[in-house]
């Protein structure tokens, strides 16, 4: 593969990478604003914001996270006939529901970066009595297709190269 196949491959896997180790750590800001409410509670005093809050930052922890488990390939799959395969055919099987997932995630994109669009424009909230804009939590989600769109072009490549007899692999003790 050409060289510069191989420094966008790098590059996109090590940004999705580093976003999916920082996603991680989202959890545990979940488990205080969770904490923050129990205590909050138990004083008679309980915060509003804090169950929509930890509904927003599970969203991003999810959707952050993604293109790292598709980095990873921790994503689960049906392996009943895949793993039996050639590795070969499992390149080209894989290459076949690449174009597949690409396509759906290009959709959602589009959907995403319009209701983001939307929510800056209209100044949306969501509808409860804390009343929180929604931008910051759609531009997550676009943010987030537009990673999982740039990796599994990094899986189509791969998998184009293992079908020429390649292999991509990162600079030693990089990523």
């Amino acid at each position: 593969m050409p060289d510069w196949v191989r420094s966008y491959v790098y590059h996109v896997e090590r940004l999705n990478y580093r976003v999916g180790r920082f996603a991680m750590y989202l959890l545990y800001v979940m488990i205080a604003i969770m904490v923050w409410s129990m205590i909050t509670k138990a004083m008679r005093f309980p915060a509003i914001w804090t169950l929509e809050m930890a509904q927003f930052t599970l969203v991003a922890y999810y959707m952050l996270g993604a293109p790292w488990s598709l980095q990873t390939d921790v994503n689960v799959r049906m392996d009943l006939l895949y793993a039996r395969l050639p590795e070969r055919s499992r390149a080209l099987t894989d290459a076949f529901t690449i174009f597949c997932l690409m396509f759906y995630l290009a959709v959602m994109l589009y959907g995403a970066f319009d209701s983001t669009v939307y929510s800056f424009t209209h100044d949306e909230r969501n509808p409860t009595a804390w009343r929180p804009v929604l931008w910051p939590l759609k531009t997550i989600i676009t943010v987030s297709f537009a990673l999982m769109l740039l990796q599994s072009t990094t899986l189509l490549l791969r998998d184009l190269a293992a079908l020429r007899g390649e292999v991509i692999l990162p600079p030693e003790g990089k990523l």
